[in-house]
């Protein structure tokens, strides 16, 4: 990898961990899926890096809310989900399987209230809403 770390990279560094060639291996096939990519596909992204280096980065990567497992459209695996700034949004559409992104949440104000009422230093979070999209009520209502 070039002298120049992505942010992500730099937040292990600066967790104290080595910014191994295998974590910046599946770091950086992370970030070109753009971090919606099961553990099999990660393994076919990186072929020089071992399974279970792969687990354990994932495994580093959640507990420092990088990226959250999440069980998408019913499936029984989990999709690995990149973090910006330590969190991740989607809208799912129940008829389709749609996933729809969104960055701007707004949960600042719940955050440091859960902070303050738990006690808890919160790294990250994960937010879903279920319905249907536009394609899917056009058609139930055609």
């Amino acid at each position: 990898m070039a002298a120049t770390h992505s942010a992500r990279a730099q937040r292990l560094r600066d967790a104290g961990y080595r910014l191994t060639s295998a974590r910046l291996a599946v770091l950086e096939a992370l970030e070109r899926s753009q971090g919606h990519v099961t553990s099999a596909e990660l393994l076919q992204m990186t072929p020089d890096v071992g399974r279970a280096s792969v687990y354990r980065a994932l495994d580093l990567f959640t507990r420092l809310a990088i990226v959250r497992p999440a069980w998408l459209q019913d499936s029984s695996t989990p999709r690995y989900l990149l973090l910006p700034d330590g969190h991740h949004h989607h809208i799912l559409c129940t008829a389709c399987d749609r996933v729809i992104d969104f960055d701007d949440c707004h949960l600042e104000p719940l955050q440091r209230e859960l902070e303050t009422r738990y006690g808890m230093r919160l790294r990250g979070h994960l937010l879903e809403f279920y319905g249907r999209c536009p394609d899917c009520v056009d058609r139930t209502e055609g």
